[in-house]
């Protein structure tokens, strides 16, 4: 072959490929689907509760695309949901969720994470001594949980290590309900009284247990669910912080009716996606106040009109001191407390 220029005309033109489309512009109606809802999530495989009481492994099905699926989620299967060992339903359809408990990553992540769908109920757990109380992250989950929707609940622990007064004192304008759980000296075991107390809050409702590794959520679960074997650990005598033993969200019935569900241990919780007023929405008793407010207050300002509206009222003013806490937690790092 002899050596040439070459031109325009050698170059084959390829005619471009036809997008792909369905061979069927009908598509299933998925009619005889199953409702369930989401107990588990491990590496794409979802375990899940059906309406009639069966366990099943599932798969999410392609035509859901990205959208995730998160524990406490409803969902509707199809496929093969005969409870045998090697069965796999596939994820069809999810549905509204009531509520979403998110965070991202950190304040200047503006990705949302899921962490948990249609929970009634946000336990902060929390120990009084070994590890000390992280008020900064105890804040931020309440932030949360205003901007969820999802009614907070503080569980203190190890309350026969050291006195928890102080501690519910910087929470009581904010009017969070709260349980404390002693321990018996020698066995360790929670006072069955408190827990009686606890079973009663969490009875009938879907509530999320959030908290630091080392407070004694996974010790909690196991004492209010038999059988549910959650692994246990110590603090580190060194860092003051706990290992974690929980690797993923669970749920898991309780045994008068309600659901727990338990997350793996946090050390950080980012805010970026709740707005102030989403914040400030949730103390109603100073929401009047903000009329007065310049526009774009961040309500931590000298020309900030809640001062004059909470001015004489000390219940008020407590509330107010709370609101601006909990604003200022967003710009605070949890690993700073």
């Amino acid at each position: 072959m002899t050596k040439r220029d070459w031109d325009e005309d050698d170059v084959r033109i390829r005619p471009s490929r036809r997008k792909s489309r369905p061979r069927s512009k009908e598509r299933p109606d998925h009619a005889q689907a199953e409702r369930a809802t989401v107990t588990a999530v491990d590496r794409g495989r979802f375990r899940v509760l059906t309406d009639d009481g069966r366990v099943l492994n599932t798969i999410k099905a392609r035509e859901l695309g990205r959208k995730g699926v998160v524990v406490g989620d409803g969902v509707w299967l199809v496929g093969d949901t005969s409870s045998h060992d090697d069965a796999l339903a596939r994820i069809i359809r999810i549905d509204p969720r009531r509520t979403s408990l998110r965070r991202t990553a950190d304040d200047t992540d503006s990705v949302e994470r899921i962490i948990v769908a249609n929970a009634d109920q946000l336990g902060i757990v929390t120990s009084i001594a070994d590890p000390e109380p992280n008020t900064r992250l105890i804040d931020r989950a309440l932030v949360a949980a205003y901007d969820s929707g999802v009614s907070p609940l503080l569980i203190i622990t190890k309350t026969d290590l050291a006195d928890s007064h102080e501690l519910l004192l910087a929470y009581e304008a904010l009017s969070v309900p709260f349980i404390t759980l002693a321990r018996d000296e020698d066995t360790h075991v929670h006072d069955p009284a408190d827990l009686a107390v606890l079973r009663n809050q969490l009875t009938g409702r879907i509530t999320v247990l959030m908290g630091p590794s080392g407070v004694g959520k996974s010790t909690l679960v196991n004492a209010l669910v038999p059988g549910a074997t959650r692994s246990t650990g110590v603090v580190n005598e060194v860092t003051g912080r706990g290992r974690h033993t929980s690797t993923s969200a669970i749920a898991l019935p309780l045994p008068d009716g309600g659901w727990i569900i338990d997350t793996p241990g946090v050390r950080s919780f980012g805010l970026a996606h709740v707005s102030t007023d989403a914040i400030v929405r949730s103390f109603d008793d100073l929401t009047p106040g903000i009329a007065d407010c310049p526009r774009g207050c961040s309500h931590d300002e000298s020309a900030c009109g809640l001062d004059a509206f909470v001015a004489g009222n000390p219940y008020l003013t407590s509330r107010l001191d709370s609101l601006r806490r909990v604003l200022a937690s967003r710009s605070t790092s949890v690993e700073d407390s």
